[in-house]
């Protein structure tokens, strides 16, 4: 048995993820007046800024991201008679928590709101409780060169090569726990790519129109595509950084690069930064009424994340306005006069797709023998009511595609207005068939991104335009 302790840093090392911006963003979150007053305990030193956080930042240890192999092989050494420290820079009440869930630790050690236990200050604090290489460490970063200059092994986790070399130089290195990988097809999870599929909703105003032949308004709904598809990246970011603990109690989304702490907090942070500013210089040039619609868009993202989705049924409201909002922004684009009939049927049809976003979340959690959704409004015992409301907005979407099928505006954009009636019985199906997919628990957690890859979806979907073509070519029968 080894009888040297051996000392775990937190942060990027027992937890993929940094404690001081995770209690950073729940105080944004929970309670945003508070950030204001980081100026004020800034000056009395990092160890004050961190434990303030902590005692603002409520979070559950159990939902952080650990890593798994290196928390394996503690229970290991621990199995194995060998003494355990936690040994961190974050504040003690966060140090405590994590501990008290693991059940792994003899000891904690960690900054107390005076004294920052970190980098030379945290080496200083080992050496004079365990004596010089008294002790091996397991570290992640540049800022644990002075620890392992004291230890007699490093192990080193979550860290490039090079930073395994240079603690190669200063003792022993028994261990090396990569990270997680971090390529194109992680980055593109972080942007959500596949979710700009939605934002062609931009380009329904135009084809309901009959405008195709308007060179002017593909090229501004292009860009008006590109804008606000950076912006919905943007606001995907910051979604998803302040709805960390509740992906990380989802069963699908904890996999999500910032929940799973593939990626670091502070780069989905600065990535939003840009993404938007990078949006809002896009949408200058589009021109007409685009920019008012993107940052309504914006803000009501923003509520969205902060505070609608908590909210029972405001949240699917809030979801179809975000779907019906590119709609309406696509006719500013292109200035386009928006449809009455256009506007009512993607306020219907796009409640019904929020109501089986949260229907299809609510049955995850059901299965998981959950009472409540994390996060959100609902208890799992509410999905029967969730799924008729999803089901009569669905049918009113349809009610309202029949009687814009007797309106005079088909008459004036359709030459043979009889064959558009097939539309009708087409997305009776789809509505119908996307409901009992979401009944069988099929439903993937956003319903249009399923439909793109759902085989009788898009079969639907070509029936459906198929329709539009025959009504458009005015035959005589």
């Amino acid at each position: 048995m080894d009888t040297l302790p051996l000392v775990v840093d937190l942060d990027g090392t027992l937890v993929r993820t940094d404690m001081l911006h995770e209690t950073s963003l729940r105080v944004l979150r929970d309670t945003p007046w508070d950030l204001w007053r980081i100026p004020v305990w800034l000056p009395q030193g990092k160890a004050v800024v961190k434990q303030n956080l902590a005692t603002r930042a409520r979070f559950d240890p159990q939902h952080l991201p650990y890593h798994e192999p290196l928390l394996a092989w503690l229970r290991e050494q621990k199995a194995a008679g060998r003494k355990l420290v936690l040994c961190t820079a974050s504040d003690m009440a966060v140090a405590q928590s994590v501990a008290g869930h693991l059940g792994i630790f003899d000891e904690v050690m960690a900054s107390d709101g005076s004294q920052n236990l970190g980098g030379k200050v945290k080496a200083a604090s080992l050496v004079e409780r365990y004596g010089d290489r008294g002790f091996d460490y397991v570290g992640n970063s540049t800022a644990d060169i002075p620890v392992w200059r004291h230890s007699r092994r490093a192990i080193v986790v979550n860290a490039p090569a090079a930073l395994a070399v240079k603690a190669g130089g200063l003792c022993e290195v028994e261990k090396v726990f990569p990270g997680l990988p971090m390529g194109l097809r992680v980055w593109g999870r972080v942007l959500r790519v596949h979710q700009w599929l939605k934002n062609l909703l931009l380009f329904m105003p135009l084809l309901a129109a009959h405008e195709l032949g308007n060179s002017g308004a593909w090229m501004a709904l292009v860009l008006a595509f590109v804008s606000f598809s950076l912006c919905a990246s943007s606001v995907y970011i910051f979604n998803d950084l302040l709805d960390l603990e509740s992906d990380r109690a989802h069963p699908r989304k904890k996999a999500r690069p910032f929940a799973a702490g593939a990626v670091p907090v502070w780069k989905g942070l600065v990535l939003s930064v840009a993404l938007l500013a990078a949006s809002y210089g896009l949408a200058t040039r589009v021109g007409g009424n685009f920019l008012p619609w993107l940052s309504f868009y914006f803000v009501l993202t923003c509520a969205y994340s902060w505070i609608l989705k908590r909210l029972m049924l405001v949240d699917c409201l809030a979801l179809a306005m975000l779907y019906t909002v590119r709609v309406v922004a696509g006719a500013a684009a292109a200035g386009l006069s928006l449809s009455f009939w256009l506007l009512a049927f993607s306020v219907f049809l796009f409640l019904s797709l929020s109501f089986v976003k949260r229907y299809a979340e609510l049955e995850v959690q059901l299965h998981s023998g959950k009472r409540k959704a994390h996060g959100r409004g609902y208890y799992t015992t509410d999905a029967p009511l969730v799924q008729t409301l999803g089901i009569t907005a669905g049918y009113g979407a349809v009610l309202v595609l029949a009687l814009y099928l007797n309106s005079d505006a088909v008459l004036r954009l359709y030459g043979t207005p009889e064959i558009m009636w097939g539309a009708v019985p087409v997305l009776l199906f789809w509505v119908s068939w996307m409901w009992m997919q979401a009944h069988r628990g099929k439903m993937h957690d956003d319903p249009l991104v399923f439909a793109v890859k759902d085989k009788a979806s898009l079969a639907a979907g070509v029936a459906f335009a198929l329709v539009l073509a025959l009504g458009s070519l005015g035959w005589n029968w």
